[in-house]
């Protein structure tokens, strides 16, 4: 197993600000329900840098933005955030062939994370935590039908980006920087 670089480490650690900020001081919040897109740099640490920096990414910025609010972690929700990192991290090695086609792989890792995320583990901890399933749950299944999209646009975006192509000689893994693809598609 590699271990993360110095360069990993310190973009782990502007990521994981990132996320903190988009998710703790920067939400939309319309009082029955809370939308951020805290995720989206917890999605990139994971296809830049692995699905363990990804993990990490996750587990950091939860951990540190539970302690900046004033309340304990919730180690179900603190494993939705980590596995926002891992999941779609995991896809990385496939994505190969035309955009499109990289495209709707890494949207259906998003969605399939968002649901395990969003609906299944953030939701349990909650219910935890004591709010009633029946009360929560439809606005859950709201968040999810406006962020998974919105994710899916987001991380395309910067996937696809010069960012991206500029990360590429130092992430760990397959990786086909931006220019390689478009020759690939003509």
């Amino acid at each position: 197993m590699r271990r993360l670089s110095v360069y990993a480490l310190s973009s782990m650690g502007v990521l994981t600000a990132m996320s903190i900020v988009l998710t703790r001081f920067l939400p939309i919040d319309l009082g029955f329900a809370r939308f951020s897109l805290g995720s989206v740099p917890v999605i990139a640490a994971g296809l830049w840098f692995g699905p363990l920096a990804g993990a990490l990414t996750g587990l950091a910025a939860d951990l540190i933005g539970s302690f900046l609010q004033g309340y304990a972690p919730n180690p179900v929700i603190t494993a939705a955030a980590m596995l926002w990192g891992v999941l779609p991290a995991l896809v990385r090695p496939h994505l190969k062939g035309s955009r499109e086609k990289c495209i709707a792989l890494l949207s259906a890792a998003i969605a399939g994370t968002s649901v395990i995320s969003t609906l299944i583990l953030t939701t349990a901890g909650l219910v935890m935590l004591g709010y009633r399933f029946e009360a929560i749950f439809m606005t859950r299944v709201f968040q999810f039908c406006v962020m998974t999209p919105v994710f899916c646009v987001l991380v395309s975006l910067l996937y696809f980006s010069p960012v991206t192509a500029f990360l590429s000689p130092r992430m760990q893994g397959p990786v086909q920087p931006l220019k390689k693809m478009e020759r690939t598609e003509k």
